[in-house]
């Protein structure tokens, strides 16, 4: 069974908007591509499915456009080729190695990760909400940014249970930043 990893940048105060916090650095950039290279698909809902799109699929013209960096490349190669799924009930199709997921959330993400292959990742906001009241996540990964944001969507906000978590890795960055990674702990009888 593959397991789901939910990633994302978020700032000390818990926004998580993608303009929260500072610029990516090369070595945040060179982490998320390692770790999303992982994964055997990443899984987004529609807002952030069309907004990597946007911004990191590769141009018809089949160069990087101009404003990329040559760092800021191996994760837009990686981003660009990875196997997707898109949750989303209003959009009628995806390309960009993408294959749209219907119905009923909980058995559709189930199926998925019943599949053969290691990991899943999931990124955004809203989606990975309904996948943690599901208990469906079972890694959470979080690249704490040393900034207070002050506005923003908040990290889960509106859980509806509490998760307790346990710390089972932590990098630290040059910027000051600090990528945790948990797991949920499991209640037992």
């Amino acid at each position: 069974m593959r397991s789901l990893r939910y990633s994302i940048n978020v700032t000390l105060d818990g926004s998580c908007h993608h303009e929260a916090g500072p610029p990516p650095d090369e070595e945040s950039m060179r982490y998320w591509a390692t770790e999303m290279a992982r994964a055997d698909a990443l899984l987004f809902g529609r807002v952030t499915y069309e907004m990597m799109e946007s911004a990191w699929r590769k141009p018809a013209t089949g160069g990087w456009p101009d404003w990329m960096d040559d760092w800021e490349v191996p994760f837009a190669e990686t981003i660009d080729r990875a196997r997707k799924y898109v949750v989303s009930s209003t959009l009628s199709g995806v390309d960009w190695n993408a294959e749209l997921v219907r119905g009923d959330l909980g058995p559709a993400v189930r199926r998925l990760k019943q599949e053969s292959g290691e990991r899943l990742w999931v990124g955004g906001v809203t989606l990975p909400l309904a996948l943690a009241d599901l208990g469906l996540i079972d890694e959470y990964e979080f690249l704490v940014q040393p900034v207070i944001a002050g506005h923003g969507p908040t990290l889960l906000a509106g859980l509806r249970d509490r998760i307790q978590l346990e710390l089972v890795d932590r990098h630290e960055f040059r910027s000051g930043a600090v990528a945790l990674r948990y797991r949920p702990t499991r209640a037992t009888a």
